[in-house]
């Protein structure tokens, strides 16, 4: 069921503009998934005139070629071990150097999500319910959010929406559920984020839905009050009763 989260770092390429207003651009694309880097994948493609023609792939261990002068070039790269030596030190000296950087900075700078798994609309026995399972105010912004039913995860029914950015670094996402409920079923979110050291696992009640949990709420500090204004009353009275109540003049 764990997923692996994929972090991108993109380094601004090296760009080249000649007189007559060809252009030539080479970023460093850098993927991995693992905190030890040790899964560290480059990709460097080359770029004439907003056209890829040409890429090294670190996994590959080669370069692929996309045109037919892309497709020349890779195949005179790759009957150069010198040429390919010096791209397989990219991965350690431009991928994992600044990768370990932006550790140090940002990724591990991490806040735990809030997260909430509520009813969003009952089943009627032919429509489906939906759940939501909300995430928010979370950092970084990668996280997988899945659904189980008795412990196994749900693929069918499912929605979610992008990690979307509040605007003050922290980050929420949306995940829906339709399915239809089933007596003795127990169903879950599952959220894995940086923040955590294992997944997290948040249980659906159906015992109650939400606007009958708003009802008890209500009811509940009513009474409160109700007791408050009574005991307060009841005070006042016998201070009253027995003379002591001052009244200002």
């Amino acid at each position: 069921m764990s997923k692996l989260l994929k972090i991108l770092l993109f380094l601004l390429p090296a760009v080249l503009h000649t007189a007559n207003g060809h252009s030539l651009a080479q970023p460093f694309w850098c993927f991995w998934s693992k905190a030890d880097l040790s899964d560290m994948e480059l990709i460097e493609p080359y770029v004439f005139n907003k056209i890829k023609y040409l890429e090294y792939n670190s996994t590959l261990g080669k370069y692929v070629g996309y045109t037919e002068l892309g497709i020349k070039n890779a195949d005179r790269l790759n009957n150069d071990p010198a040429e390919l030596a010096a791209r397989k030190a990219d991965v350690e000296s431009v991928c994992k150097n600044n990768a370990g950087n932006y550790y140090s900075a940002i990724l591990s700078k991490t806040v735990e999500p809030q997260v909430r798994v509520k009813l969003v609309k009952k089943s009627d026995g032919t429509h489906p319910a939906r759940l939501m399972c909300s995430a928010y105010r979370f950092f970084p912004p990668q996280i997988t959010v899945t659904w189980l039913r008795n412990g196994k995860e749900i693929k069918g029914g499912v929605t979610s929406t992008e990690e979307m950015a509040d605007g003050d670094w922290y980050y929420q996402i949306h995940s829906h559920l339709e399915y239809m409920p089933e007596s003795g079923e127990q169903i879950s979110c599952v959220v894995e984020h940086a923040s955590f050291k294992q997944p997290m696992e948040y249980k659906w009640d159906p015992s109650m839905s939400e606007p009958d949990k708003s009802k008890i709420a209500i009811g509940a500090s009513g009474l409160v009050l109700g007791i408050v204004l009574s005991a307060a009353g009841f005070i006042y009275y016998k201070k009253k009763a027995s003379g002591r109540i001052l009244v200002p003049t």
